[in-house]
């Protein structure tokens, strides 16, 4: 069924974040609407298919209310801008995100597909509807996956046809697409996607849109679809469920190795510059792996500062792009004297689910930070902002963190004894190895306690290797015997 506009707009229009739910899952609250376009050619009908092109996973949903303005707005005050809306409808803004790196910013192929905008089935007449009153609702498969009302729009109708006709010129036929709520995510081929708009007495009745694969191949001429973790986030929003980061029986196994035994088994492969020197952790006991998130900070120029330094600066954009797993590592020029993380930020940093945080610049609110449970080392208390000495520079680029190079990617492990850096292809076998040193440095320990000298026994020398060898089967048999009496 085509769309019900009968005419083909100018142009429409769409909010990126408009709905308080939706602001929230994302983490940031506009100070004011922006917007993107998205051609006509991308107009659709009630039970058109929206053909995901072939490559991409990522194709989603966004349930939305149409404006369909009625007469020509130009420099309008908000308090009129509802005068120039005719009708009302319901819509879906689909996009594939695995395009979303090809027009970063506009959103072109992303969103502007042929049949990306469906729209209908019916017109509701604007000057019937209050529209601080009306219901969004959107199933997936006939499940109710969001459902909300414009009584909670951080920007009003009114204010956004205001907006936008302080230098669009808004014509009629006009389609602005006004947000979505929380609840949109990805839809693949096979799923039907139905949007309803209504307020109870009125109702668009039900946009209906069928979720297709694309019958050839996308061409390789142009951009191709790709994909990372951030757009997978970002694609399923509420319903993303991060793969791990790291291999859980690698974390385990870094996680019982001491530090101090890492170090060693990195300067025996010739790595002896893999530690993060002058970090100490905020509370003793401290034990932390994880994968590296970089971020640096560049010396203080008071000129540049208010452009790269307020704001979502990189700083806090480091700390939203955390995933769960990540330790946000900072390179600060190893300079003390102005705090590069306070309690707020690693607030933040916890309920995104790092596994701790790296900095050989000073720590703020130090007592506060212990207190959170957070792994955090840094080097050393400073009660000043960072503004004091650093402007936050740029994220997810190898840095230079108490003398060790670290790039983003790398593992980090720390206790007590400091900070390492050690190279994901090395992971594994630094395990085995350590776990072997450590079962070494048991058995030496015990014949110091019995009195034996430490000469040709630490190390562990040619004499002692029959021994070791008769405590370590003595070991093990002990362990088995442990163990099947547990079961018994």
């Amino acid at each position: 069924m085509p769309h019900p506009l009968g005419t083909t707009p100018s142009k429409i229009i769409a909010v990126h974040l408009n709905f308080r739910s939706r602001a929230k899952e994302r983490g940031r609250i506009p100070a004011h609407p922006s917007y993107f376009l998205k051609p006509p050619s991308s107009l659709a009908g009630t039970q058109e298919a929206i053909v995901r092109p072939r490559g991409c996973e990522l194709l989603g949903y966004e349930g939305e209310i149409a404006l369909v303005v009625g007469s020509r707005a130009g420099r309008v005050r908000p308090e009129d801008g509802w005068r120039h809306v005719r009708w009302v409808t319901a819509a879906n803004d689909a996009g594939v995100y695995d395009l979303r790196h090809a027009d970063r910013g506009s959103n072109l192929r992303s969103k502007g597909a042929d049949g990306f905008t469906p729209l209908g089935p019916r017109l509701l007449d604007a000057a019937e509807l209050d529209p601080g009153a009306l219901r969004l609702r959107t199933w997936v498969n006939g499940e109710l996956v969001q459902d909300d009302t414009t009584d909670t729009l951080l920007f009003p109708f009114g204010e956004l046809i205001a907006d936008l006709s302080r230098l669009v010129t808004l014509e009629p036929g006009d389609v602005i697409l006004t947000g979505t709520p929380a609840g949109a995510s990805v839809v693949a081929p096979g799923d039907v996607v139905e949007v309803e708009v209504g307020d109870g007495r009125l109702s668009t009745g039900v946009l209906r849109s069928p979720i297709a694969e694309a019958e050839h191949d996308l061409e390789p001429w142009g951009a191709q679809p790709r994909t990372d973790r951030a757009e997978q986030e970002a694609a399923y929003g509420a319903a993303y469920v991060p793969r791990p980061l790291l291999d859980q029986r690698i974390a385990d196994g870094l996680r019982s190795s001491a530090v101090a035994t890492i170090s060693a088994q990195l300067r025996r492969r010739g790595l002896p510059h893999m530690s993060i020197d002058g970090v100490h952790p905020a509370t003793a006991g401290t034990r932390m792996v994880g994968v590296a998130h970089t971020l640096r900070y560049l010396p203080l120029r008071e000129d540049l500062f208010e452009k790269y330094g307020t704001g979502m600066n990189a700083q806090k954009r480091a700390i939203e792009e955390l995933q769960p797993g990540h330790v946000l590592v900072m390179d600060a020029r190893r300079d003390t004297s102005a705090g590069t993380l306070g309690d707020i930020l690693a607030l933040r940093t916890q309920q995104r689910g790092a596994a701790g945080v790296v900095t050989d610049g000073g720590l703020r609110d130090s007592a506060a930070v212990a207190d959170l449970g957070l792994p955090v080392f840094h080097g050393g208390a400073h009660p000043s902002v960072l503004g004091r000495r650093h402007v936050p520079w740029d994220t997810g680029v190898p840095i230079a963190c108490g003398g060790a190079l670290v790039q983003p990617g790398d593992l980090i492990v720390g206790d007590d004894d400091g900070v390492l850096v050690v190279p994901p292809d090395l992971a594994g076998e630094l395990i085995a190895d350590c776990r072997e040193q450590e079962r070494q440095e048991r058995f030496i320990t015990e014949q110091v306690r019995a009195g034996a000298s430490v000469d040709g026994l630490y190390p562990l020398g040619p004499t002692w290797r029959e021994q070791y060898r008769t405590w370590c089967a003595k070991s093990t048999n002990e362990a088995k015997s442990t163990n099947e009496g547990e079961q018994a």
